[in-house]
């Protein structure tokens, strides 16, 4: 990845998103839903591929297309969000894994090293934005349906659209980070940074602190390795053939994790 100031606008608005959202996916118990959704995107990418289309605008079509069936359906059957991101999960990547082109499975995966033209970069952050405000400003009611959503209700909270609203969240911000992280690995950056905050903080509020902190962190530090290891050669990197972002930026991220297993709470 270029250390451009486009890149860097859109990654770094991305990592404080995906640190909001993943406070949330985390006390919700959505970890390992929250890896899997990310996989939704892939079909989406193939199709647009297919269909000389931005893949990015098939990724974020698959994604809100995923959120709504998976709302959908945990409405209808009452099943946890799991099961129906779990059973979702597996036929987007069947599909994706059959309409994705060979030659761009991997940069699908795994992200793509190409900069955003100064169009995308800005609806990225545009979008990374919006997906913050949302998460700040409706973190009180996120709180309430998530401990009880009878007294959301009482409260006049309208818990089922609430639900759809961070789900379609949650898809954006997936979305951001497809380009950087890929499919497999974008849904990592959102919950191991919350996964440490979790760990760490006494407060919502330094929950969120904390998560942002990593998440931010770990992409420039993972930006920083991945433009270096292309400059001076590591393992086989070039300027033409760089590292994939998305591997660099969970292991440090990861990295921080198991780290912060010795930490104590101040």
């Amino acid at each position: 990845m270029n250390l451009d100031l486009a890149s860097l606008a859109v990654a770094l608005s991305m990592a404080v998103a995906a640190g909001l959202v993943g406070c949330f996916a985390v006390m919700r118990r959505m970890t390992l839903a929250a890896d899997a959704l990310s996989h939704v995107a892939l079909p989406g990418i193939g199709l647009a591929l297919l269909l000389n289309v931005d893949p990015l605008l098939g990724a974020v079509a698959m994604l809100l297309v995923g959120a709504l069936l998976i709302w959908g359906v945990e409405r209808r059957t009452r099943l946890s969000v799991e099961t129906v991101v779990g059973v979702t999960f597996a036929a987007a990547l069947a599909a994706g894994s059959l309409v994705t082109p060979g030659e761009e499975l991997i940069d699908a995966l795994f992200g793509g090293a190409k900069p955003p033209a100064p169009a995308e970069a800005f609806a990225g952050v545009a979008v990374a934005l919006g997906v913050i405000g949302f998460v700040v400003f409706a973190r009180d009611r996120l709180v309430v349906a998530l401990v009880s959503p009878d007294i959301a209700r009482t409260t006049g909270i309208p818990v089922e659209k609430l639900e759809l609203a961070f789900l379609v969240a949650f898809s954006l911000t997936v979305a951001l980070g497809l380009h950087y992280l890929g499919v497999l690995l974008m849904g990592s950056l959102i919950i191991i940074p919350a996964a440490i905050a979790k760990r760490l903080a006494h407060s919502l509020r330094g929950m969120f602190t904390v998560s942002v902190g990593v998440a931010v962190l770990t992409m420039l530090a993972g930006a920083l390795i991945v433009s270096l290891s292309a400059a001076r050669g590591w393992l086989g990197a070039s300027a033409a053939h760089p590292w994939p972002t998305g591997p660099v930026v969970v292991l440090i991220a990861a990295s921080v994790f198991f780290a912060s297993l010795g930490w104590r709470r101040a």
